[in-house]
């Protein structure tokens, strides 16, 4: 038995004294490592070299010892800090990283250039990659992030997240797990990059590496990234992404009942399991190098299971106390890895006690000084400082880029010579045209790609990507597992590295099960990074009703309201196929100039229509427009040139209103302008007050549900604008989901209850 396990062995049980109810954890966790020193008096080794082992049958040197203690230390002394700074409001974050301090082992195992995407409790972590490049000070990073100011390097104050451009760790929020699917997705990127011939920011040996609490791994979105890696595995493709399962025993208070994780995934098919112990940097050095070792030789999913402990509770407001006994809260804090490591450095020789318990003061020091440093510096004060980093748009660069058409050559072979060429065609229908247009940008550029359930050789439940596969190749047109979490997830690995993604969700319905990757993580990214990361992406999703070949909720969903609810996100909607094509290119400007999220909802019955009058008339086939054409973001569209009525639409509501006008005209004798706000996100508020301002009465036409559309923006935009006083109607869906066959235009709206509603307005 070693003096610290003597030292602290399990109490016997008996009752809590008064006096120790109201303790502070975390000066009791202080007051032990002191003590402990004071009280050590085990054997004691001659100091070795700083090359040789630190202890005889230990699996590091003594120098990468000291350097990972010091990176403990650190860690640990942000904690207690944070601990006593928040009481003055001088720091505003608590989740602390007390028990998890061995993840410094996987930092120093590994590069700077390993991406990492990383669990809130990874300070030991950082202030171990902190000494990968020079200059760099772990201590006042971290302080300017726990002061939430805006010198902060990580985030300029927006939030308290692990994050560093140099040292490739793109900052996270705090979402359970969410951030397991995009670590996935960079290891899947690092490898395809070689395939497509993309240059890498990083080197090609390169792994991803994610960490996470043994209670996130019971999350949906972890199970679902294990599945996704597993499944690459075992069809032996590339996926060198290490997974960290950081296992402390405990989800805030829920225990993991013991040995789940190891029977969890030990023999899971497709993952490779390491375990390690972190609470013992003797022990567990080794063992973490074995882990990196293969991930990065053999370019497989790795499993690292660290074993940790968590000491001081969740967070500064978890008083543990209140619900663990007093006797379990004694032998926690015996399992803490700093005494472990003070035993090292004692029976080592590499320090006494004096210069041990010297050198544990003078962190303290350090983190109090840039605490305070910190606190005196400035703090975010404006609205227009917040939001700076959230939505980047040069409008001008875009629309260059969008506009761009300087790929004659990549254009010509792409479509087959100069007579195939999409705009020396007969006019088109939507599909074909949207199909047109990403073999054009797919032309243009080379580090696009585009992914999804049955869009390589299928091409789609609706041909919308037919021929893409062919023409550009599996690498760059390719299918994936049924998991739109994993679709997203891949989108945001190929963005981080330089890629351009353009991932296909086959219904709006099926987004909803994958909302968080666009709202909580990939949009997110330059808000918390202050503008240093981004994941550009363009996302097409076959959405909206009316749909006749599929029934049902699932194929007819027209619930748009939850990507408009998402900060920084772009939305377009096209009703017709020239329009999509000019759309497509801005998006995808706005993509690879200002690393913009966009989401192109594509109206699924309006994809195969070629009439809109009467049949025949092919009133809905465009000409496919030249590639020097786009449509810049808000500029909607005006049909006609009446000031009786105007309609503002967008998808299946143009063609609609578009027929439904002509009724109008007829009979109430007026002259309707229908509008097409092609731009759903953000809105053209001022487009909107410029067009209602010249009408007598205004219509808002709007197939999302009644309580959470579009509608209810436009509205807002008029009345905010002055021109709340105009007669208005809304025509608009029922609150319901949609049914089956014709029931289901039974709660869209209708062409008569467009012109019911105008009735109304006379």
């Amino acid at each position: 038995m070693s003096p610290m396990s003597a030292l602290y062995a399990p109490a016997i049980p008996r009752p809590i004294p008064a006096r120790m109810k109201g303790l502070n954890r975390a000066e009791i966790c202080d007051q032990n490592f002191s003590e402990f020193v004071k009280a050590w008096d085990g054997p004691v080794h001659a100091a070795p070299a700083l090359d040789a082992p630190v202890l005889p049958d230990a699996s590091l040197s003594a120098a990468d010892f000291l350097h990972l203690f010091e990176s403990q230390l650190i860690s640990r002394h942000l904690d207690l800090m944070a601990r006593v700074l928040r009481v003055q409001n001088k720091v505003f974050y608590t989740i602390g990283s007390s028990g998890h301090e061995g993840n410094a082992m996987v930092a120093r195992l590994t590069r700077h250039t390993d991406p990492a995407f990383l669990h809130y409790r990874s300070g030991g972590f950082m202030a171990e990659r902190f000494r990968k490049l020079p200059g760099m000070d772990p201590i006042m990073d971290s302080a300017l992030s726990f002061a939430a100011s805006k010198d902060d390097p990580a985030s300029g104050g927006r939030h308290k997240v692990w994050g560093s451009k140099p040292l490739w760790v793109l900052p996270q929020t705090s979402t359970i797990a969410s951030h397991l699917p995009k670590a996935f997705g960079t290891a899947v990127a690092i490898e395809q990059a070689r395939r497509i011939g993309h240059e890498l920011p990083i080197p090609q040996d390169s792994i991803a590496i994610c960490s996470f609490g043994d209670a996130s791994s019971n999350h949906a979105t972890a199970q679902t990234a294990f599945n996704a890696a597993a499944w690459t595995a075992h069809q032996k493709l590339p996926a060198p992404v290490l997974f960290v399962c950081e296992d402390n025993g405990i989800g805030i208070s829920v225990k993991t009942p013991t040995g789940w994780v190891a029977d969890r995934y030990r023999n899971m098919h497709g993952l490779d399991y390491f375990f390690a112990d972190g609470l013992d940097l003797a022990q567990g050095y080794g063992q973490v190098a074995a882990a990196v070792e293969h991930c990065r030789k053999t370019r497989r999913p790795t499993f690292l299971h660290l074993k940790t402990t968590r000491i001081m509770g969740h967070a500064g407001t978890d008083f543990e106390i209140e619900w663990r006994s007093f006797e379990e809260l004694v032998q926690v804090e015996a399992s803490d890895p700093m005494l472990r490591s003070a035993e090292i450095a004692l029976m080592s020789g590499l320090m006494s006690k004096d210069q041990l318990l010297s050198f544990y003061e003078s962190i303290r020091a350090k983190c109090f000084e840039a605490a305070d440093e910190a606190d005196r510096r400035p703090k975010i004060e404006t609205l227009e400082e917040i939001i700076a980093p959230l939505a980047p748009h040069h409008p001008e660069i875009v629309h260059r880029e969008a506009t761009r058409s300087d790929y004659t050559d990549a254009r010509l072979k792409a479509f087959g010579g100069e007579a195939k060429l999409p705009e020396k065609q007969p006019a088109k229908h939507l599909a074909i045209q949207i199909n047109q247009a990403l073999h054009d940008l797919f032309a243009k550029y080379p580090e696009t790609l585009l992914f999804g359930e049955d869009v390589a050789q299928k091409g789609g439940v609706y041909t919308v990507t037919k021929g893409l596969n062919k023409a550009f190749g599996p690498a760059r047109v390719f299918n994936t597992l049924l998991d739109e979490t994993i679709i997203l997830g891949l989108s945001q690995g190929f963005a981080n590295v330089g890629m351009l993604p353009m991932p296909e969700i086959q219904y709006l319905a099926y987004y909803h099960n994958a909302c968080d990757q666009i709202r909580g993580e990939a949009c997110s990214l330059q808000f918390f990074s202050n503008g240093q990361y981004r994941n550009p992406m363009v996302v097409r999703i076959a959405s909206l009703g009316y749909q006749r070949g599929f029934g049902g909720h699932f194929h007819n969903d027209n619930s748009i309201a939850a990507l408009r609810d998402i900060p920084g996100l772009v939305i377009g909607c096209p009703s017709r196929g020239d329009d999509a094509a000019m759309m497509l290119r801005t998006m995808t400007a706005l993509a690879r100039v200002d690393g913009r999220v966009c989401a192109f909802l594509e109206p699924i019955a309006t994809y195969m229509t070629k009439d809109l009058y009467e049949a025949g008339d092919g009133g809905w086939l465009t000409e496919y427009p030249a590639p020097d054409r786009a449509i810049p973001v808000g500029e909607g569209k005006v049909y006609g040139e009446g000031d009786d009525l105007v309609i503002f639409t967008f998808g299946n509501g143009v063609p609609m209103s578009l027929r439904s006008a002509r009724q109008i005209e007829k009979a109430q004798g007026w002259k309707v302008r229908v509008v097409d706000l092609r731009w759903l996100l953000p809105l053209n508020e001022a487009f909107i007050c410029e067009q209602a301002a010249t009408a007598r009465r205004v219509m808002v036409v709007d197939e999302g549900r009644r309580s959470a559309g579009v509608g209810e923006g436009v509205i807002t935009a008029l009345v905010e604008g002055g021109l709340g006083a105009k007669p208005l109607e809304r025509v608009v869906g029922v609150d319901t989901y949609t049914p089956l066959a014709g029931a289901a235009f039974l709660v869209l709206p209708s062409e008569a209850d467009i012109v019911t509603a105008a009735s109304r307005l006379a």
